[in-house]
């Protein structure tokens, strides 16, 4: 079993442990606020669930079907979650709302408060070890669901100040406010989310250092050849997608070409194991002298 695999598979299991308990703070206190923030916990369980289908499908070889690959399967997650988090919003919206139109007293709400801190403290360690090893392996469905996470460990110490505050000035109605914010919250956690997921989909352009270690890596490999032009890079999960023009001598024998492009892919690979790379061999008039001089 893969370690993205096993996160995935953890990421359940705390989603679910961490649901039992803010539902249990929520149903001894009555707090709307609470009930919100546990709302945002079944979103995270949703969440976790999408990812493990994610990185089984990214995981899968290139075939007939997706020759290039399962690798954005990923981002797919990752849009579906910033929906999960948008509708999460809207019904904790829905549950402020109705705190507004018929405030409550809270009950027990110092017990309610250490079993939501005890689920946070356990969301925060999860969210670290998602997001670290999320980058480590490559993986946007995990690093998305560590910043969901990372997101409701925040909401959730707002929570227990705010319900603090109630306690202390007697205002029922502050706990109905705090789960509007909550709501405000991870909407804009989702649509941060959304659009960099949505990116991703768009094929949009590795970040500009990775593209720069790609254009130092042609140059100190392309030894024989004249220049590489038009070098383009895109990310997908785990790959990156690399392609580019080699412009050769005229009279250079494709085998000696051939060399050149070997030297490079190879030396690509070496620097990012997750490279896909396509080079176009050109002869030496198609030169524009406008991208790698490499002669």
């Amino acid at each position: 079993m893969s370690q993205v695999l096993k996160l995935a598979i953890g990421s359940i299991v705390v989603a679910l442990g961490v649901l039992a308990l803010k539902l249990w703070a929520a149903q001894i206190t009555g707090s709307v606020a609470l009930l919100s923030d546990a709302l945002e916990s079944i979103v995270n369980l949703a969440t976790a669930v999408a990812a493990l289908i994610a990185v089984q499908l990214a995981a899968r070889p290139a075939d007939s079907k997706m020759p290039f690959g399962y690798y954005k399967a990923e981002y797919f997650s990752a849009v579906l979650e910033g929906v999960f988090i948008v509708v999460a919003a809207l019904l904790i919206f829905y549950q402020a709302w109705q705190g507004f139109l018929a405030p409550n007293p809270l009950d027990a709400p110092f017990e309610g408060i250490a079993i939501s801190m005890v689920a946070t403290a356990i969301n925060w360690g999860w969210s670290v070890v998602l997001v670290r090893r999320g980058r480590k392996l490559q993986s946007p469905a995990l690093e998305a669901d560590g910043h969901h996470l990372w997101t409701d460990v925040i909401s959730s110490l707002g929570v227990a100040v705010g319900l603090v505050l109630v306690v202390l000035t007697g205002q029922p109605l502050l706990d109905a406010a705090l789960a509007a914010l909550v709501g405000l919250n991870i909407l804009w956690s989702g649509s941060k989310l959304l659009a960099s997921s949505v990116g991703g989909l768009m094929d949009v352009s590795a970040a500009p250092e990775r593209l720069d270690a790609i254009r130092q890596t042609i140059a100190d490999n392309a030894a024989g050849a004249i220049e590489a032009h038009d070098v383009r890079a895109r990310e997908a999960g785990k790959a990156v997608f690399i392609d580019f023009h080699l412009v050769v001598p005229a009279a250079m024998s494709v085998k000696d070409a051939h060399d050149i492009c070997d030297r490079i892919e190879a030396a690509l690979t070496d620097t990012d194991s997750g490279a896909i790379i396509t080079i176009h061999v050109e002869p030496e008039h198609k030169a524009k002298h406008s991208g790698i001089v490499v002669l």
